[in-house]
């Protein structure tokens, strides 16, 4: 049995700290994390904890999560986990503007997925969002232990910041509970910020505050995840964090063929919340293809709403979603069926500037590109105020 840590990914854990997780096959591996800022030197340890879970016939390895910091902004530091194994090297986000997220959603584990990871692996970011659909396991379990590999060079560089999609539910009624594997793998900082639940959380990054909310779990107006989104949106200081962003999988804006209306119920419930608090930008995956929006409420064209993005372009094994309607929505910019993957580079306090990259592309090369002003600046808000009155 291989004792080497494996699957090693980071994600943000509050203020400058970084949770560690991997996983070991060694049932007597320690919960620990050395780290350092110079190759080999390691300065530091953290103790964390560990969990494993077993699902019909399958046992996962040891999972290991260790929180670690406080970190510098913006540094490299140098890291081995369960004290054995390769040395890893991560490089903490900035504290202020600018800072750069890469978004790709409905990764899978494909040619086209490798791709689009090598592809972000060229692009200069800080962090890494996931809108749903990871592994695209489906039940099969060791095909996480597989996408945890897989993803390991990017992951265990760079903090990645995901939610759940269909594919992470995994239910088998009255056997298996349906997050079982995700919930145990991908602990994201949900108690950090208030939130009961690992399937939504926010954290704040540079001057972004980002929501991650979940289409999987109860979001309407009687539901904890409803109640704790308004919660989450009134704590946000605009003057602190100009950018506002929310991610969850299924769109509530989608003119391609595929899962056309799936996101209707919790847009019903949840848009008027997003439109109050003056979100700049959603992004949402589930379905495979890219499309980009003006801002939009309600349905119509409107410059107080958020700009939403589907990128569920990842990927994965079924293939691209290449119908869309034939008449494109008055909300509608930019629509296209390939794989690729966006990059959402936030300049300074009132601009930010959005590209999405093919993979049938050079890296360098923008199939769309826009450039966004926050809504908390001072041409968005005006305008906007007097819209809402």
């Amino acid at each position: 049995l291989m004792k080497s840590p494996l699957q090693v990914h980071i994600s943000l854990a509050g203020a400058n700290h970084m949770r560690i997780s991997w996983v070991v096959n060694d049932k007597h591996s320690p919960s620990m994390v050395e780290y350092g800022t110079s190759p080999g030197h390691y300065t530091s340890t953290s103790q964390g904890e560990s969990t494993s879970y077993s699902y019909l016939l399958y046992s996962s390895g040891k999972i290991h999560n260790a929180v670690i910091g406080p970190l510098e902004d913006d540094k490299t530091y140098y890291y081995r986990c369960s004290g054995q194994g390769p040395e890893f090297q991560l490089k903490t986000p900035p504290s202020k503007f600018p800072i750069t997220f890469s978004v790709a959603g409905d990764l899978g584990q494909t040619g086209w997925t490798k791709t689009t990871l090598d592809h972000i692996d060229q692009c200069v970011y800080d962090i890494h969002l996931l809108p749903g659909d990871l592994s695209y396991a489906d039940y099969i379990q060791r095909r996480w232990d597989t996408f945890g590999q897989l993803i390991q060079p990017l992951a265990s560089s760079r903090p990645w910041m995901v939610t759940q999609g269909n594919h992470e539910k995994e239910g088998i009624p009255l056997l298996e509970d349906k997050f079982k594997s995700y919930n145990s793998r991908w602990k994201m900082p949900y108690q950090e910020s208030g939130s009961v639940s690992n399937l939504y959380y926010s954290f704040e990054v540079a001057g972004a505050h980002l929501i991650m909310l979940g289409s999987y779990t109860d979001y309407d107006e009687k539901s904890e995840q409803f109640a704790w989104l308004k919660s989450d949106l009134a704590k946000v200081d605009r003057r602190k964090t100009p950018w506002l962003l929310v991610l969850f999988h299924v769109p509530w804006y989608n003119s391609n063929e595929a899962h056309q209306g799936e996101g209707d119920a919790m847009k019903a419930a949840m848009e008027p919340l997003l439109y109050g608090a003056g979100v700049d930008v959603v992004f949402a995956g589930h379905v495979h293809a890219y499309e980009r929006a003006v801002r939009v409420y309600n349905g119509d064209p409107n410059p107080c709403g958020p700009v939403h993005v589907t990128i569920g372009d990842g990927g994965n094994r079924e293939g691209l979603a290449s119908q869309f309607k034939a008449t494109q929505p008055k909300w509608s910019a930019f629509r296209e069926a390939s794989f690729g993957h966006g990059e959402f580079s936030i300049v300074n306090e009132t601009h930010a500037f959005w590209s999405w990259h093919r993979n049938d592309d050079d890296e360098p090369v923008m199939s769309d590109q826009v450039w966004i002003s926050s809504l908390s600046s001072a041409a968005g808000s005006s305008d906007c105020a007097a819209k809402k009155k």
